[in-house]
């Protein structure tokens, strides 16, 4: 089932973005017991608005969502048709939670050929994609990861990078070959849906966009950038806390002096004394 709605937006940049926002949200239950995870508070505003600003930021306004059945009522009623943002919105349901490359596949036709920029839902940044997106966009082909450093690497499929390249993405791995996580933020030339209808479900029955990845890294068209800026997914207790943290504005309260201030104040109070000193002296 897919939902069209207005052509408010100057469609003349070619690229498209995709939000994928489905999920079940179990690593943030019970929060998620009654909502999208992705319509969960981060900072002053929707978890989903971040990958939203992101894409408008970078040029790109034509945007699908992907979610699950239960929850496509809410993310449209809040996101609307996509005016209020300055975008245009079409929405698609993905029926069964069976991968990220999976849920990507249902955006075959809205892609049509040109390049896309896929993010997962969860990502929050504080860091821009725009320059990453024009250069791909202009004469950009295969596919583009971005890596973060990470503490903890088994969580995220870990790029190997060996002169300049990664030569290999292993999901989840026990042992990782680096710190470097591929983070949730894709760009993709046309070939991606043709990759997507061939590779066959992992272990845990889903279709994995690492193995999307390492197919393009088959084909020596998988090329990386290091995402500037503040980053984390908001998929744990945790994680959504320092999601909070770095886009929560910050309230300055009129009566807090800065340590500038203080040392000015403490020099005019030596000087004074000083003058005191010498008075005392007569």
């Amino acid at each position: 089932m897919a939902i069209y709605l207005n052509e408010y937006c100057n469609l003349s940049f070619k690229m498209k973005g995709v939000i994928l926002a489905g999920g079940k949200g179990l690593r943030l239950y019970p929060l998620t017991k009654v909502t999208n995870k992705h319509l969960l508070p981060v900072g002053n505003e929707p978890m989903i608005f971040n990958p939203i600003k992101k894409l408008k930021e970078a040029g790109i306004k034509d945007i699908m969502i992907i979610t699950s059945t239960e929850h496509m009522g809410d993310i449209v009623e809040l996101l609307g048709s996509g005016e209020e943002f300055g975008v245009n919105f079409t929405y698609r349901v993905q029926e069964s939670a069976t991968g990220i490359a999976h849920a990507l596949s249902l955006a075959r036709n809205f892609a049509k050929g040109v390049k896309i920029m896929v993010i997962l839902g969860d990502q929050i940044t504080t860091g821009s994609l725009k320059n990453a997106v024009e250069i791909f966009e202009s004469n950009g082909r295969g596919a583009k990861v971005f890596l973060k450093e990470v503490h903890d690497p088994s969580r995220y499929g870990v790029a190997t990078i060996q002169d300049q390249s990664v030569t290999e993405i292993e999901e989840k791995p026990s042992q990782p070959k680096s710190n470097y996580a591929v983070i949730g933020y894709y760009l993709f030339d046309e070939k991606v849906f043709d990759i997507i209808s061939k590779i066959k479900p992992s272990e845990r029955g889903e279709y994995e966009i690492t193995d999307v990845n390492n197919e393009y890294i088959k084909l020596g068209e998988l090329s990386y950038e290091i995402l500037n800026g503040e980053w984390t997914d908001a998929g744990t207790f945790e994680s959504l806390l320092y999601a909070n943290k770095i886009l929560m504005p910050e309230e300055k309260s009129p009566y807090l002096v800065s340590q500038e201030q203080v040392g000015k104040m403490i020099d005019e109070i030596e000087s004074k004394l000083a003058e005191l000193r010498k008075h005392q002296r007569l």
